[in-house]
């Protein structure tokens, strides 16, 4: 489902990318798998859906090795990056090779072999309860089996193209 490169984009879709990165979001690694195959990539697609029963959406695009294997898994993790992780974004973004990403950063696992990152602001684990394809997208529904909160400086966040400290959306951490 390779999207075309050489196909026109409208003014509407230009500016709607513009309009979205105006958006300040908290960045997430979400990981899925198991110990024979996992993955996890750098995502700001990532809301509450439900307090009842608590519940969030993922967003993936279609043409992702993590949206392929969350077709198949039953859970997954979003894992919410501390304020001074932009190292871990980078490697799970696609600065790392899919096998080198979990050498950045404190990964652990589940019993059932999903990985989380320790030192992340929060950890939140899900079982997936629906995949609905949308566009270019998958829309990820998990329900939230547990939840895992540690102390930190605050969530990392990204806005208009630039990494920001938790209260200075449009300003540079470093």
């Amino acid at each position: 489902m390779s999207q075309d490169p050489n196909r026109p984009v409208s003014p509407v879709e230009t500016a709607f990318r513009q309009a979205m990165r105006r958006f300040a979001s908290t960045v997430t690694v979400i990981t899925g798998g198991n110990a024979a195959r996992r993955h996890g990539m750098t995502a700001t697609a990532v809301t509450s859906l439900a307090m009842n029963p608590p519940s969030l959406l993922v967003c993936l695009n279609r043409e992702t090795l993590l949206n392929d294997i969350m077709i198949d898994a039953r859970h997954f993790c979003v894992n919410v990056l501390q304020a001074e992780q932009e190292d871990i974004s980078a490697a799970f973004a696609g600065k790392f090779s899919a096998q080198e990403r979990f050498g950045v950063g404190d990964w652990d696992h589940t019993e059932t072999g999903l990985p989380f990152l320790r030192t992340a602001e929060v950890n939140i684990f899900c079982r997936k309860s629906a995949a609905l394809p949308y566009g270019s997208h998958t829309i990820l529904i998990g329900e939230v089996e547990d939840v895992r909160l540690n102390e930190g400086p605050g969530p990392l966040v990204y806005h208009d193209g630039r990494y920001c400290a938790p209260g200075a959306v449009g300003k540079d951490v470093t």
